[in-house]
């Protein structure tokens, strides 16, 4: 059977827009919220990511350490992450849905059970981000062997003989990190730039999904729609952020993002 996250981007490519990928923590602001925050904008995302929080996260900005450390503060496990992912798939079995986190969860769990409970639960991909090619091979190679595509991550510096190797080690998925900064940063960068990157990996093979994160926001998001894919996070946290300081409901506010970002991109 073919993993969803494939039937996702040709159903993207089919209605001639990228795929819209969005970025949420596990836990935050609860986990009970977590899931309904999923559950409402399921309808109008491709591919759901979801963060497992870690309270040292080195790649991420500040809008989702803020999250990150919400979700910590109220006791997020590993398993209650697996439970939200199982909850989900409970209500929309096909939306494929993405962990993103730091090796050292994994290795806490031991590889292989881990793997286990992604399969149980539904996982369909995952990003390890401090996990690179080519140490990541052996790990990659397991999930394939789970039908679970492991999401390499390219950026702008990675040289053209690098580039050229991890694509082809590549699942059919692959996340273009947009600028060197963490999550959240303003783009620095201009669309032009990203894109021209961007087509050098396309040229190498056409054939693999690539999506684009960093820096995308409402309004950067029509920029760079010739992209397989957009990823949207800290603009998501953010709102989350907001909403609880001005005691309004996440959920809500969260989707209303989410719909206007789609409709830039329709």
């Amino acid at each position: 059977m073919s993993n969803p996250i494939s039937y996702a981007f040709k159903k993207a490519k089919s209605e001639k827009r990228p795929a819209l990928l969005t970025y949420t923590v596990a836990g935050d602001s609860s986990k009970k919220q977590s899931l309904e925050i999923l559950k409402s904008i399921s309808k109008k995302v491709d591919i759901l990511e979801i963060g497992v929080p870690h309270n040292t996260p080195v790649a991420d900005g500040s809008q989702i350490q803020t999250s990150s450390y919400r979700a910590i503060k109220n006791g997020i496990k590993i398993n209650d992450i697996f439970k939200i992912v199982k909850d989900f798939k409970k209500f929309d079995k096909n939306k494929p849905v993405i962990l993103m986190g730091y090796y050292n969860m994994i290795f806490q769990y031991g590889e292989n059970e881990f793997l286990r409970k992604c399969k149980i639960s539904g996982v369909n991909g995952l990003i390890v981000v401090d996990l690179p090619w080519p140490e990541n091979k052996k790990f990659a190679s397991k999930c394939k062997k789970g039908s679970i595509f492991y999401i390499q991550l390219l950026s702008p510096t990675t040289t053209k003989n690098r580039l050229k190797k991890i694509i082809k080690d590549s699942h059919e998925m692959i996340y273009f990190i947009s600028m060197l900064s963490t999550t959240g940063g303003k783009l620095k960068v201009s669309s032009k730039e990203i894109l021209s990157n961007y087509d050098k990996i396309k040229k190498i093979n056409s054939k693999k999904n690539v999506v684009i994160g960093f820096g995308i926001t409402e309004k950067t998001i029509k920029s760079l729609e010739k992209a397989d894919g957009l990823v949207v996070g800290s603009a998501i946290c953010k709102e989350i952020t907001s909403s609880i300081k001005k005691r309004q409901n996440p959920v809500t506010n969260v989707y209303n993002v989410v719909n206007r970002l789609k409709n830039k991109i329709k």
